[in-house]
Order: C-alpha cells, then structure tokens, then sequence
C-alpha cells in the first residue's frame, strides 16, 4: 500500500519534450492554423511561463501536452513516453475553478483522487488536508462551493489539481478572473508551493508582468499561426514581487520582443497587461 510520504514526494525524474508540434482548426469553409512547428523543452521542476497575444495558440499547446487535443503532427513526450490521451501525470487548471457545486471543499479535492484506487478514504482524506494546508484553506475543509470567493475557489482548484501528485501542473490563465489584490496574494501562494514540492509547471497567460514574476523561463509566442520566437531566462531570486524593479525590468524586455511580432493593428501588450 503506498504511504503518505510516498504520495507527496516523487520518485523519478521528469522531462516533457514538445516536438515539432502543428495543429489547424478546420471547419466546414475555412482552415485556422494555430501552431506551427512548436518545439519546446522542459525540464523537471522547472517553472515555464507561455506568453503572447489572443490567438497565438498558447492555450491549444497546454491542451495538447494534457493530452485533451491531438496534434496534427509532431508529438509531446512525457517522461519518455508519446503523449496520446489525458493523464493524471499531468493534471490541468483552469481559469475557472470548474468545482462540483454539490461537494464541500474537501470532496472536491478528494475527488481528483479516486484515480488512485490504491488509496483508501482515510489516505485520500489525509492526502487532500495536506494540499488543503498548503494552499492555506485549513479551516474550510466543510465549507460549501457557494461560500467561497473567487481566490479561495482557485486555491481549491490548486490543492485538487496538486493532490494526486501530477509529474507535470498545466496551468491555463488560472488567475486572469481576479482582482489584483486577489492575484498578488496567489502569486506568492504558488510561488512559497512551488518551492516547497518543485514540480514541473507550464503556466498560460497574456499578463507578461505575470510571467517575469512567476517563470523561471518565459517562452514569447506569435500569433496566426503560433510559433516560438523568443525565450527569456528570468534568474531572480525567490520569493517575487510582481511591483519590484526588477520584475518591471524583465517584463519590459519581453514586451519589446513581442511587439516584433504582433501584426499591423494588434491588440494592446503591455507590462502591465
């Protein structure tokens, strides 16, 4: 039977590759292309932030690493293997919490781990306190979805996607929805947790601010279709204020990068977006 310690602490090292990755919508008239020879590798426990515009196919890349949509060609390895379907060695999170409404808190958080059917109720209880503490939501294990604000339903959202011990987080714009104090607050919160169990995040948003603070890399996008132009190591030392200097600094360069690439009338990017 696997132990507690076992659960939360990883036994192997991980790598994701993306490799030359191209995906098209097609409808019935007209063709989309979204990616384009997308070829990208990261490393385990390694913090990577995909910025760019609307439409860059940011979001269309996380899905097809989790495994939730095809590629058209190339392929995503994981740990070694092809990704080909959803797995819980890569567990998303959404801009919006998508919490069952009929659970309590801690329901929501154990639900994710049924998926382990070697656990029983009281490991997976045990497993999603312990998530549930980290997150910082300890005295709302009982509480009701409705109950929540919108930043603790995120940190819920968090815990449950933590909880059955994923190799790789996908995280698609998971604080876009909230207030500014709200974000800040989380970005110290997944900042402190990923320090603690340093696990592999790839991490969505058009907010290059957001990106400067959180990644350790942060991979500029262009859009129609989405191609990888630029790449930017971000070394400062832990934990970030997304108001430092330095942040600014580090956002203000990438912003310079992707304005290269945006088309003739863009939508507005900048370090603060």
């Amino acid at each position: 039977m696997t132990t507690l310690a076992e659960e939360l602490n990883p036994v192997s090292p991980e790598k994701l590759v993306v490799d030359a990755v191209s995906k098209t919508f097609r409808a019935r008239r007209s063709a989309v292309p979204a990616l384009d020879n997308v070829s990208l590798t990261v490393q385990e426990g390694e913090f990577v932030c995909l910025v760019g515009p609307s439409g860059c196919g940011k979001s269309t890349l996380l899905n097809i690493i989790a495994g939730l949509e095809k590629p058209d060609s190339g392929q995503v390895l994981a740990d070694g293997k092809a990704v080909t379907n959803p797995g819980r060695e890569r567990m998303m999170m959404f801009q919006e919490s998508a919490l069952f409404p009929w659970l309590d808190v801690i329901n929501n958080v154990m639900f994710g781990l049924k998926l382990k059917p070697n656990l029983n109720h009281q490991e997976r209880r045990e497993v999603a306190e312990y998530y549930l503490h980290l997150v910082g939501l300890d005295k709302f294990l009982e509480a009701n979805v409705h109950e929540l604000s919108g930043g603790m339903k995120q940190r819920v959202a968090l815990a449950r996607a933590l909880a059955p011990n994923p190799r790789v987080l996908l995280m698609d714009e998971p604080f876009a929805a909230l207030d500014a104090l709200t974000r800040e607050q989380l970005y110290s919160d997944i900042q402190r947790i990923w320090q603690e169990r340093r696990k592999t995040i790839i991490f969505v948003t058009h907010n290059v601010r957001e990106a400067a603070c959180l990644g350790d890399r942060v991979v500029v996008f262009s859009p129609h279709p989405g191609r990888i132009r630029e790449q930017f190591s971000i070394p400062l030392p832990r934990p970030r204020d997304i108001n430092s200097v330095e942040v600014a600094q580090y956002s203000g360069e990438i912003v310079k990068a992707l304005k290269q690439y945006l088309p003739a009338t863009p939508e507005t990017v900048t370090a603060n977006s």
